[in-house]
């Protein structure tokens, strides 16, 4: 099939970036080439005695305006709508996350204990956002695939839009913490690592708690680029104050007792034996002697103990 063609001479200009791109890939950012990268690439270094590391953007000062910005809106309650409205707990908001967020402030600000946001991925047509709220009827069809506007690929990849979407609201989403709050952030690999500068510059890079990988696909992705097929993505967990612990599932003390009265609580035994692996690990198959019964004992063949000898030796030295 012949190819469509626009009538117009060739583009040499794209042609010229193509070569300098296949050249040197490192020198473009966002689809653009930065000459002073391109000039250090050759030698060609530029003397800046003001350099330091910073996190920077179009358009960042702008989001920082946009979050102290105040709202005129308001949260309209729908009792029609809504599920034994006068008992209910639970509260589910409809609307735009950036004004929502502003309109949460006054009456929750400092007394959310966790939060978990699932942001655009920035895949590179998952999300059109404007912060322009003078005709908000027609950018909620936009965004919500109702108008047959929306960005271009090219366009919806750049990091600079994504990052001007995120910052503001990932400012007022913090507010909103406790002193012991935590938040958590699903992202993939498109912006995971803008997702954590931004998070240290929200919340300090002291208050980075964990990445979790997600594993979030069990087969295959037929439309994987470059034939590689991702089965995880990303949770960022960051903690409003330095020193919080983030604290898991109560122990379930039902097992445990104290028949001996060790004078350090109620305690449980576990099982020495190791997991079967298809390999022996010769570290791990010895033979424990009782230092107070002199009696031997042998693992399981298939199995092995679970520590190695110098643990073995040290807990039982602490333990008689």
């Amino acid at each position: 099939m012949a190819e469509n063609m626009d009538g117009m001479s060739m583009d040499i200009g794209q042609l010229g970036l193509d070569g300098l791109r296949s050249a040197f890939p490192q020198c473009f950012s966002e689809g653009r080439p930065d000459l002073d990268k391109l000039r250090a690439e050759c030698g060609d270094f530029i003397e800046d005695d003001t350099e330091k590391y910073e996190f920077k953007w179009k358009g960042k000062g702008r989001c920082k305006k946009l979050a102290h910005k105040r709202s005129t809106g308001t949260i309209r309650p729908c009792v029609e709508e809504s599920v034994n409205f006068a008992t209910t707990k639970n509260l589910y908001i409809e609307g735009d996350n950036l004004e929502v967020l502003k309109l949460l402030q006054k009456a929750y600000f400092g007394k959310v204990k966790m939060i978990y946001i699932d942001p655009p991925y920035n895949t590179g047509n998952d999300f059109v956002y404007e912060d322009d709220f003078s005709d908000p009827i027609a950018r909620y069809k936009e965004m919500t695939s109702q108008m047959a506007k929306s960005n271009p690929e090219t366009d919806g990849r750049f990091h600079t839009k994504w990052l001007n979407m995120m910052y503001p609201r990932l400012c007022l989403a913090a507010n909103l913490l406790r002193d012991d709050g935590v938040m958590f952030v699903s992202i993939d690999d498109n912006e995971v690592h803008n997702m954590r500068k931004l998070c240290d510059e929200v919340f300090g890079e002291e208050n980075f708690v964990a990445h979790f990988i997600w594993h979030s696909r069990q087969n295959a992705d037929s439309r994987a680029l470059d034939g590689v097929s991702n089965d995880h993505g990303f949770v960022l967990c960051y903690r409003k104050q330095t020193g919080n612990r983030i604290r898991g599932k109560a122990i379930d003390t039902d097992k445990y007792s104290n028949p001996d009265n060790d004078q350090r609580g109620p305690w449980m035994s576990s099982p020495m034996d190791g997991l079967a692996t298809a390999d022996l690990r010769p570290n791990l198959h010895y033979t424990i002697t009782n230092l107070l019964t002199g009696k031997q004992y042998n693992p399981n063949p298939a199995n092995g103990w679970r520590f190695q000898r110098s643990t073995v030796e040290q807990l039982m030295r602490v333990f008689t």
